[in-house]
């Protein structure tokens, strides 16, 4: 187990999560995750910290309400939310991990256009 270190753009909202070296993540196409090229690495809650930034994050919800897309309030940049498929969850954002200490990746092409189709194949 190693610790990923990562957060937003302006380095304002910092968090830590304690994974393997070697992740599995979910590359997803619906109408949120294609715009922004989310990359959705999923932990469970504790193994996520935030170190710091909480009083600078907004949420975003739309749709069912069940997803809660938590952006920087400074720089926009959502590094971690609270996904639909996984709302007992972290999916942090790939991209905002900034320490070396991810080595393999493992990508899991979800089909998010088609959610409900789709959902139960990724469980």
């Amino acid at each position: 187990m190693v610790t990923h270190l990562g957060g937003c753009h302006c380095k304002q909202i910092q968090f830590e999560v304690l994974g393997e070296e070697n992740i599995q993540i979910l590359n997803c196409t619906c109408s949120i995750c294609s715009i922004v090229n989310y990359k959705h690495y999923i932990v469970d809650k504790s193994k996520f910290k935030l170190i710091k930034g909480k009083d600078l994050l907004s949420n975003y919800t739309f749709n069912t309400k069940t997803a809660k897309h938590i952006f920087c309030k400074i720089c926009g940049i959502k590094s971690f939310y609270i996904p639909r498929s996984h709302p007992d969850s972290i999916s942090v954002n790939l991209n905002c991990i900034y320490s070396n200490t991810v080595k393999k990746i493992k990508i899991i092409k979800f089909d998010g256009k088609n959610w409900k189709k789709n959902i139960n194949k990724i469980k």
